[in-house]
């Protein structure tokens, strides 16, 4: 008996977005060694958190399509792209490669939504938000780097962020969460 609700299209859908959530895992996971290779340590705990987040998002979408009673393809995961030359282009790669992903998640969201299929397009749900919390989490440490100096951050300034990065929770405040009374 064939128990499998999802078309063609959604399941292929799901499992590339699967691989992409494993390949953005082996982004930080590379960019965090690169980071600790630099002296960098807070960074390097910061983005190798990053990228058990990342596995999970992996994981999120990888148990859906079991759940839908569709076939789980495992392919080959592309290699991380070069390591970042800066802390600074560390997290420029890193906001450039979340906007990526970002499209992807809103192809499948797209895809969903023109199959109506509900299921699938309310599990993504979860990772449009996501995406919003990750953008915008690259973005504000984006933000801090470049009032540090940008490229040219002095080594008071890396040392401190790189101190403040090892404290970073990663959590970003999602904006429906955001009230007059509450900023």
């Amino acid at each position: 008996m064939n128990t499998n609700r999802l078309s063609k299209t959604i399941g292929a859908a799901l499992n590339a977005q699967m691989t992409k959530e494993a390949h953005a895992s082996q982004i930080y996971l590379s960019y965090a060694a690169w980071a600790d290779r630099q002296g960098f340590s807070g960074t390097a705990s910061f983005l190798f958190r990053h990228a058990n987040e990342e596995r999970n998002h992996m994981m999120k979408i990888l148990e859906y399509i079991l759940k839908r009673g569709a076939e789980v393809v495992v392919t080959v995961i592309p290699a991380p792209p070069e390591s970042p030359v800066s802390i600074n282009n560390c997290f420029e790669k890193i906001f450039d490669h979340e906007v990526d992903n970002t499209k992807a998640i809103y192809k499948v969201v797209k895809l969903s939504h023109t199959e109506e299929d509900w299921g699938t397009y309310n599990f993504m749900q979860w990772f449009v938000k996501e995406q919003v919390e990750e953008e915008t989490l690259a973005m504000n440490l984006l933000d801090k780097i470049k009032i540090a100096g940008g490229e040219k951050m002095s080594s008071d300034a890396l040392y401190s962020f790189d101190k403040d990065m090892a404290k970073a929770s990663g959590e970003v405040r999602p904006a429906q969460e955001v009230t007059t009374e509450n900023p």
